[in-house]
Order: structure tokens, then C-alpha cells, then sequence
């Protein structure tokens, strides 16, 4: 399945996570005069002004975010290794597929019309299952990664709202589109906080880095990335004309 609505579900998710968690401590706090503090402010809030004046800003690529995470890659590498047997059962269906095709391209002239007729007619059978059990196996492989990744970013955002705070940004933008799909056409690695929420993350998990040769996330870039794995499935091939 495209990775459109993985990426709409984790818009939504963050933005709604993210505003919830940052104004958590601007709750309504009694005031007037009869509402007095016990104590001074132990301390205060940290600036959000950057150097020049302006909002310090930083960004972040939340898909890379999620499945550059030992727990991400783990989970991605369990679900490709699950959905291994379906790609061994498309692998089959397709050469089997293309075998049937050769035979029409080398054998079809010397065949009759009616034995040409129901070879074509094979073909065409077997490339309708084909192509349905190929959408069918990423629809099921989408489905299946985009519950991985709504479950990390549940313990995720609370991490990147607290790294924002104690590091003093003000605004923190999602780069895992690429321009044009977002607005951000260039970012500086040095804004970019992926690595060090991904780092905070792993060390709270408690959760390994994979083992050599595990499944490779995303890799987290500065101004988007590719989107989320899909099962390696074997193309739909044309059917020869008739």
C-alpha cells in the first residue's frame, strides 16, 4: 500500500499528541487577588527565541523517527519475515505466469486456434489472480506496518515535546514528506533532532538494536524520506495481446 495514509495517519497522530502534551503544563492555575503562591517559581521556562530573535526552530522526520528505532526495525523486520512465505507463493505465481507467456510468444503459431485460444485464456486467469493477490498482500503489509507505527508514536511524541522544551525550540516541523508535498525545501542537518529522539527513545525502550543484516529502516533525512516498507512483491506483468 502506498505510504499516503500511513503519512496522513501520523500527521494527524502528532499533531493531536504533540499539542496535547505541550500544553499540558499551560493548564488554568488560579488567579486574582486571593490566589497567592506558596513559593517562588523554582525555575524558569526556557527561551524559545533563537540567536537572530526569531523562533528557534528544528525539525524532525517521523517516519525515520519511528522505524530507525531499534523497536521500529525490530517490528519491521519481524513483519517482513512473516509475510516472507506470501512473496516465496507471488515469486511462484509469477514465474508460472511468464512461463505461460513464453510458451504463447514461442509455440503460438504452431498451435491451433482453439489450443491458442485456451492458452490465452489461462494467461489471462492467472494474471487477474495474480494481480489481486499481489494488491491484496499490500493492503495486508501496509495495514499491518502502519499499526507498528501509530504504536511507537504513541511513546514517541511525548519524547520529542520534552526534547523540544528542555533543548528551547519553539516549533518543531515534520520533514518526512518531500518538497513539494511539504513546505520545507531545504533543512539544515544542524535544526534536524531525529537522531537524538531516536537515541532517547532506544535507551528508554530497553529494546536491542538489531542483529547484522536486520531490516534497514528508512534512514532519517532532513527533508523527507521515502515512506514506509512495502512487501517485495513480484510486479504484475502484462498480458500478451491477442
Amino acid at each position: 500500500m502506498k505510504s499516503t495514509f500511513l503519512r496522513i495517519l501520523l500527521a494527524a497522530a502528532v499533531t493531536l499528541t504533540i499539542s496535547a502534551l505541550a500544553q499540558t503544563g499551560s493548564a488554568a492555575t488560579p488567579s486574582g487577588p486571593a490566589a497567592t503562591p506558596a513559593a517562588p517559581a523554582a525555575s524558569t521556562p526556557a527561551s524559545t527565541t533563537g540567536p537572530n530573535g526569531g523562533t528557534k526552530v528544528g525539525t524532525i522526520n517521523i517516519e525515520g523517527a519511528i522505524f530507525g528505532s531499534n523497536e521500529g526495525r525490530r517490528d519491521l523486520e519481524a513483519l517482513q519475515k512473516k509475510f516472507e512465505p506470501k512473496q516465496s507463493e507471488l515469486k511462484g505465481q509469477n514465474d508460472e505466469l511468464e512461463a505461460l507467456k513464453k510458451q504463447l510468444t514461442t509455440t503460438g503459431d504452431k498451435l491451433n486456434e482453439d489450443a491458442a485460444a485456451n492458452l490465452k485464456k489461462q494467461i489471462e486467469s492467472k494474471q487477474k489472480l495474480f494481480d489481486r493477490s499481489v494488491q491484496d498482500a499490500q493492503e495486508d503489509f501496509g495495514n499491518q506496518n502502519q499499526e507498528i507505527a501509530a504504536k511507537i508514536l504513541q511513546k514517541l511524541a511525548p519524547m520529542i515535546v520534552k526534547y523540544a522544551q528542555d533543548n528551547s525550540f519553539g516549533l518543531i516541523i515534520d520533514t518526512s514528506k518531500p518538497w513539494p508535498q511539504s513546505p520545507v525545501v531545504m533543512a539544515s542537518e544542524s535544526v534536524d533532532i531525529t537522531k537524538p529522539v531516536v537515541d532517547l527513545y532506544n535507551a528508554q525502550s530497553g529494546v536491542a538494536a538489531p542483529a547484522s543484516g536486520a531490516a534497514k529502516p528508512a534512514a532519517p533525512k532532513p527533508a523527507g524520506s521515502t515512506g514506509a516498507a512495502k512487501p517485495a512483491a513480484p510486479k504484475p506483468t502484462e498480458t500478451p495481446k491477442q
